[in-house]
């Protein structure tokens, strides 16, 4: 699973031709929950709610790049890494 960003602690991965509706994993200590990159919801798992709001923030100012990664995903190509929070 490739790894795209990091911040505080939080692992921002996709998974190569991985299943729809296009999402990322978002991984805090031995937490993790996969997130739908158009609407932000939590499809599956669960993070603490400080990391969660902290993904959250970080992926509304990046959604055009997650779309981005995904397809390259979906292509078995490397998606690109992205600026972490700061």
């Amino acid at each position: 699973m490739p790894e795209i960003c990091r911040f505080y602690g939080i692992i921002i991965a996709m998974f190569f031709d991985d299943h729809n509706p296009p999402h990322f994993h978002a991984r805090y200590g031995g937490s993790n929950a996969v997130i739908d990159i158009n609407t932000l919801d939590i499809l599956e798992g669960k993070i603490p709610p400080r990391a969660l709001n902290m993904v959250i923030e970080w992926a509304k100012s990046h959604q055009n790049e997650l779309l981005k990664d995904w397809e390259l995903a979906k292509s078995h190509q490397n998606p690109e890494k992205i600026v972490p929070l700061k």
